[in-house]
């Protein structure tokens, strides 16, 4: 499964690219917006941190506006994707944008039936929010299980990407349920590095060295 990172931080993204673990980045404009920076900005230098996918979203809601400002950000960098919210109106979009060449990665996926559509329209990515479905008591992982399970018998090459992430047993279970790709926020990251017995095994080494060296 391939690690993306979920922010438009870009001091979060350039740490986190320098531990050879990134193969893309997700950002929103909200998340952009908390950073107080232009958003075309950032993602101009986001694509000059990380070679792979960057998931650029649109703000229109309506589909002639969205291929207009997505053709926008897909001419910033070749590694640009459009994401496009999960709406009839999205659908329409994703299809004029796969027409045209342009990646897109489906955002808002809550269900299988939205993801199979997503895909037939032309996505190249779903993003089924796992992380807001347990907020309600409904089990994400689930859904990831299903869009896996549907694509595989149907051939579809759309990838999945489990976002809304909210803790490195998300990372886990989505990679054993068949994602293609989670994207993480730098938080999660940070803990899917720590565990109480390396941190043990470290100073086990410490003194055990500094033993040797008396």
């Amino acid at each position: 499964m391939k690690l993306f990172i979920d922010t438009a931080n870009v001091d979060e993204i350039r740490k986190a690219s320098e531990w050879g673990i990134l193969s893309g980045v997700t950002t929103n404009p909200s998340l952009i917006a908390k950073e107080g920076r232009d958003l075309v900005d950032v993602i101009k230098e986001i694509t000059s941190i990380v070679d792979g996918p960057i998931s650029a979203e649109v703000i229109s809601l309506q589909a002639d506006e969205m291929v207009a400002e997505g053709e926008k950000y897909a001419a910033i960098h070749e590694n640009i994707v459009i994401k496009v919210p999960m709406t009839i109106e999205g659908l329409k979009a994703v299809h004029a944008f796969s027409k045209k060449g342009i990646k897109t990665n489906v955002t808002l996926i809550f269900s299988a039936n939205q993801a199979l559509l997503a895909a037939r329209a032309g996505a190249t990515y779903v993003s089924p929010f796992i992380g807001r479905l347990d907020d309600i008591s409904f089990d994400g992982l689930t859904l990831i299980r299903d869009i896996r399970e549907i694509f595989d018998i149907h051939g579809i090459s759309t990838e999945i990407i489990a976002a809304s992430i909210r803790h490195p047993m998300h990372v886990l279970e989505s990679a054993k349920a068949g994602s293609d790709i989670a994207t993480i926020p730098y938080k999660v990251l940070e803990q899917m590095t720590k565990h109480p017995l390396t941190d043990i095994g470290i100073e086990k080494f410490l003194a055990d060295w500094k033993k040797s060296q008396a």
